[in-house]
């Protein structure tokens, strides 16, 4: 039986006002998996005011309460563990391993912003006036509106609400709409059976036709007060422009163009494994992946040879079978393009060391070239798909220029034996994250994440989130009564 969720505004599950729905797509099967209420803007505008309605009552909850609704909800995502793992298979063709590892991240997440619900969050200040007392304090801001994408559904639906909460907004949350269970309902179910109070998280779907203007409807209401949007640089693009146009302050975690870099002095078979940890973790579908490795030339042509080997040697299809490591990409478009990068990079003169060819459904192989020529589009396209791009480098200067050669500063890896070495490299690069001996891809709840450039603005991460999601106001008290001159 295909599953169905309505909207969720004000702790109702409710139909859109037009009676629309939008299917939800199962990428390995092509068969549909869930339906979901299509809203449009009146849903919207719904949902922001019943976020608004809920805001004044959340902001003033005392500290241990919201604590205890946080950490309440980060035991039963993980209780919920195998629940989340069969809904993304089926969603958004992850495995397995990657599901659980999307619900350990996210109950961490969600304990992280508990313990930042009564940290320290303001200053007293020097003043002027005698006995007078000035204070900086940190205010929740009111109604966010929060985007979340499919890739790393829970993790990221768990964090476009977390933070906010824990300050004491109010969210609505748009999930994309190749995931609306995974980075919504799932994410909403968890914290409304944990206590959340009705109307303090309220979810929106929407069909994939409707989303620039449901979007649109979102951050444009006068109730919204800041925008919280994880995605694609071409998407956030237009969503930080709309949130600036209405002055309102944008978190935006965009795309990466991630490289590896594989030092002289590393070790080879530790940095194949890591490398393809890095490209082929959840088929390539990270912001934080590896597009390209970098290699010092004295390890180029044995790395090249162990790296291609292993890639070709790794399980692709059904997401639910033990052995698969690559399964299906988003949509069959998505593997059609990747298709269509790889294949202008081998015209353009790259040449394919394994995989490459045409998909299967959405299914496409572990690929790996060498020699992608600054013409193609891959050299600078994000792949967002299983696949590498290896180029090898003389020294230092030259694997750190190669590196920074992109508009996208999401995140890079460092591979190497030396720490100092590592460090001296690591300090060069034009990242917001760099990991010196691992690869590009991890997270930490309590870390700083975000990127510079065209990987967006803003950080995610322990107080940093926090800090994110709500505003300094000045407040004096006077002791004494003053003197005015007139």
């Amino acid at each position: 039986m295909t599953i169905h969720r309505d909207l969720l505004i004000g702790g109702k599950d409710v139909p859109a006002a037009s009676g629309r729905i939008a299917e939800d797509t199962d990428p390995y099967r092509g068969e549909v998996y869930a339906t979901v209420a299509a809203a449009g803007a009146d849903d919207v505008a719904l949902a922001v005011e019943a976020a608004a309605a809920a805001f004044p009552q959340w902001a003033v909850t005392a500290p241990g309460e919201r604590r205890r609704v946080l950490l309440r909800a980060a035991d039963l995502m993980e209780e919920r563990g195998e629940q989340a793992a069969a809904l993304m298979a089926r969603e958004t063709g992850g495995v397995r391993g990657w599901s659980l590892f999307n619900v350990g991240l996210a109950a961490g997440m969600l304990r992280e912003a508990a313990s930042a619900v009564s940290a320290p969050l303001g200053s007293v200040l020097a003043a002027e006036e005698p006995g007078a007392l000035g204070l900086a304090v940190r205010e929740p801001l009111g109604v966010v509106a929060a985007f979340a994408p499919w890739n790393a559904p829970v993790i990221l639906g768990t964090r476009a609400v977390a933070a906010p909460l824990a300050a004491g907004n109010t969210v609505v949350l748009k999930p994309s709409e190749h995931a609306p269970l995974a980075a919504g309902h799932f994410v909403a179910d968890t914290l409304r059976d944990a206590g959340l109070p009705d109307g303090v998280l309220n979810i929106v779907t929407n069909a994939p036709h409707d989303a620039p203007e449901v979007a649109k409807a979102l951050v444009a209401h006068p109730a919204v007060r800041a925008v919280n949007f994880t995605g694609s640089t071409a998407t956030g693009r237009v969503v930080g422009e709309l949130a600036a146009r209405h002055l309102k302050p944008a978190l935006l975690e965009l795309g990466g163009k991630n490289s590896v870099i594989v030092l002289a002095d590393a070790d080879l078979d530790y940095a194949v494994d890591a490398a393809v940890f890095g490209v082929f973790l959840n088929s390539g579908q990270i912001c934080m992946s590896g597009d390209r490795i970098l290699v010092h030339d004295s390890l180029a042509g044995e790395f090249a040879q162990r790296f291609a080997a292993r890639a070709a040697s790794l399980g692709t299809g059904d997401p639910t079978a033990p052995a698969t490591v690559v399964g299906p990409l988003i949509t069959p478009d998505a593997a059609r393009r990747l298709a269509g990068l790889v294949r202008d990079a081998e015209r353009r003169g790259a040449r394919i060391l394994t995989g490459g060819g045409e998909p299967e459904g959405a299914v496409y192989p572990p690929t790996v070239l060498s020699g992608v020529p600054k013409d193609a589009e891959l050299h600078y396209a994000e792949a967002f798909g299983p696949v590498a791009a290896l180029a090898s480098f003389p020294d230092d200067d030259t694997a750190i220029a190669l590196a920074n050669d992109t508009e996208h500063g999401l995140t890079c890896g460092v591979i190497t034996e030396n720490g100092t070495h590592g460090l001296r490299v690591a300090r060069r690069i034009r990242t917001g994250i760099v990991h010196v001996n691992d690869q590009s891809v991890m997270d930490e709840p309590q870390a700083p994440f975000g990127g510079v450039g065209a990987s967006g603005h803003g950080r995610f991460g322990g107080r940093w989130g926090v800090e994110s999601f709500t505003s300094t106001r000045w407040i004096t008290l006077a002791a004494q009564q003053a003197h005015y001159p007139f």
